[in-house]
């Protein structure tokens, strides 16, 4: 299990062990785009889910508020996500980055969420503080290029299925329960920007309160296996 710690927008802290963490998966809002998605998908090998939305069971260590994720090889890219966080008397939103690998994802989505760790903010907002302009609430995220910072992902949380349905998601399957993380699944990538960068960025922004979450790392190529 992993431990995370928010600060949160009144000057306290909460501290959360992760029990259980859950990656959503083809979870936009317009499922007709979702399924064109799935076909382009199909394309380059990768398996179509049996029912969308889809929902990935995922180690709970892999929850982490790191400034660098280690990988194998150089085919894993990040995904701009928000995340619900579930306490003993709250819900909590912050900003998350799924790192995947893309290589593995031919094989199975599911082993691709496994291998590398689901990146979280370190600050979070109250559900219930936001939940009455959520679609408002801005999301995007950076890779680091030759030239610098370029924009990959730009959206709202409007785009995808609303942090509601997937609570609604946990209470009936019997896991709303404190520790239980939920990755929102994310948006489209922009065209023509490379996702296999060395440094993704994503942002949370709120344009009602002028305040913004953000989660940033570095990746780091692991050493040749010796064998």
């Amino acid at each position: 299990m992993a431990t995370l710690t928010f600060d949160l927008t009144d000057g306290t802290t909460r501290e959360v062990q992760v029990t259980r963490l859950l990656n959503a998966g083809y979870a936009g809002r317009e499922q007709d785009e979702v399924q064109a998605h799935i076909a382009e998908l199909a394309e380059l090998g990768v398996p179509g889910p049996t029912t969308t939305p889809a929902l990935y069971p995922v180690s709970p260590y892999l929850a982490q508020q790191t400034d660098e994720v280690s990988v194998q090889h150089g085919k894993t890219s990040g995904e701009a996500e928000w995340a619900l966080i579930i306490t003993e008397d709250d819900v909590l939103l912050t900003v998350a980055c799924d790192h995947t690998d893309r290589a593995l994802e031919v094989h199975g989505v599911a082993w691709s969420k496994n291998a590398s760790p689901d990146v979280l903010g370190r600050t979070a907002w109250r559900l219930d503080d936001v939940r009455d302009h959520l679609d408002d609430i801005t999301l995007k995220g950076w890779v680091r290029t030759d030239t610098g910072e370029e924009l990959i992902q730009d959206s709202t949380l409007g785009a995808l299925l609303s942090p509601d349905y997937w609570l609604d998601v946990l209470k009936e399957k019997g896991i709303h329960q404190p520790g239980t993380v939920l990755i929102s699944g994310t948006v489209a990538m922009i065209h023509g920007v490379d996702q296999f960068a060395s440094t993704w960025r994503v942002e949370m922004a709120d344009p009602t309160t002028g305040l913004s979450i953000d989660a940033r790392y570095d990746i780091v190529p692991m050493p040749e296996p010796i064998g």
